[in-house]
């Protein structure tokens, strides 16, 4: 879906297909005959963005085989769907029955992140409609906290090093440009956006830059605007934005707030838990589970965890989503005078994962989420005075 700025530009709106559990080529086309265009159909739209979650088979093939790659790009044509950016968070595995805190695998100080993320690069130059020339990958934020070295730190940045200079002879090849955003996450090298700032300026290329997930932004009790401006003042660039929100739990003292939160402790992904201290000091544990087994986080204070509930249906009480600091977020992002960002990404991958009663039946069921999410985020967007295009 596509809009027009106040100032002229055209802002991206699309899904992220990580919901899709496909691991190879063959399921990638699938998803679009199954999932995508049924989406696209609901929402009455000729075309619909869809960002496209490639793991490492997928990726592989496209970049190796060009016949392969026109292939996709003529199955998107048909089905009336378009791609501007690609999600390269996940390298393989992410529809596995437990993925927790395999998803960090591989890091940025192993070289098969840097060559994943140039083939995804290169695979997006040929996916890109034949009116647009800019692209978005985004990735995860260096690499999970406990593994890290000043060693693997050093390997990163020499990996973001030499990733810009991949970036920028495929522009030359290519006439089209890609850029890269690291996705702040709780419990990562980078965890927040203030974390970001140093390695990027060191980094200190057009090319990299940050990605922005609300959900994340939000359960680190991050405010939208003081982070945006922040990576604005250090002209770090905001190459995409996922549109998500997470869980939470005002009152995280009383029993049926435990009960309710209970429902959300999952075995599949990791939902890393935090809150902030009376002092401003921010407490955490890597999952949700942790959080409820005794008193490893203070509970005088609110709590959010890393889930990404659905936009259009906050949880039932007494627990609720930070779609507010959503809202917060996209006015700050595209509601000034120049959008801050021109791709915006829906990515509620995590439909499967909610408690039984929540999940969808079939996949008509999750065409009609995925669809009144984007319709809720479609309005957001003309409320900021965004007029969207055919």
């Amino acid at each position: 879906m596509r809009f027009r700025h106040p100032d002229g530009t055209t802002v991206h709106l699309a899904y992220c297909t990580n919901v899709h559990p496909a691991e190879t080529l063959d399921g990638v086309l699938a998803q679009l005959r199954d999932h995508c265009e049924p989406v696209r159909r609901r929402l009455g739209r000729d075309r619909l963005g869809i960002g496209l979650w490639l793991a490492k088979d997928a990726a592989h093939a496209l970049d190796t085989d060009p016949a392969a790659l026109r292939g996709l790009r003529t199955a998107l044509d048909r089905r009336g769907l378009e791609v501007v950016t690609l999600n390269g968070f996940p390298y393989e595995g992410f529809g596995a029955e437990q993925v927790k805190y395999r998803v960090y695998r591989p890091d940025w100080a192993d070289p098969e992140r840097l060559d994943h993320t140039t083939a995804l690069a290169r695979v997006l130059t040929g996916l890109l409609p034949d009116d647009l020339t800019e692209g978005s990958v985004s990735t995860l934020p260096l690499g999970w906290r406990t593994t890290w070295t000043d060693a693997r730190a050093d390997a990163a940045h020499a990996a973001l090093l030499t990733l810009a200079a991949r970036l920028d002879a495929l522009a030359d090849l290519t006439g089209r440009s890609v850029r890269v955003g690291l996705e702040p996450e709780p419990g990562c090298i980078i965890e927040t956006t203030v974390d970001a700032l140093a390695p990027l300026t060191a980094v200190g290329h057009p090319r990299i830059g940050v990605c922005v997930d609300t959900c994340h932004l939000a359960t680190s009790f991050e405010d939208p605007r003081t982070a945006l401006d922040a990576l604005a003042d250090a002209r770090v660039p905001v190459v995409k934005s996922q549109l998500s929100a997470a869980l939470h739990a005002e009152h995280p003292h009383l029993p049926a707030v435990r009960e309710a939160l209970a429902a959300f402790d999952e075995p599949r992904f990791l939902h890393q838990t935090r809150t902030v201290g009376s002092t401003g000091r921010r407490y955490g544990t890597d999952d949700l589970g942790q959080a409820l087994a005794g008193d490893a986080l203070p509970d005088t204070s609110p709590w959010r965890a890393h889930f990404h509930v659905p936009l259009h249906a906050a949880p039932a009480a007494p627990l609720t989503s930070t779609l507010p600091v959503l809202k917060d977020a996209l006015t700050r992002l595209v509601g000034g005078p120049h959008p801050l960002t021109r791709h915006l990404e829906v990515e509620t991958y995590t439909w499967q994962a909610l408690p039984p009663a929540l999940r969808p039946r079939g996949r008509a069921q999750l065409a009609d989420g995925i669809a009144a999410e984007l319709a809720l985020a479609r309005d957001l967007l003309t409320d900021l005075g965004l007029k969207e295009l055919p």
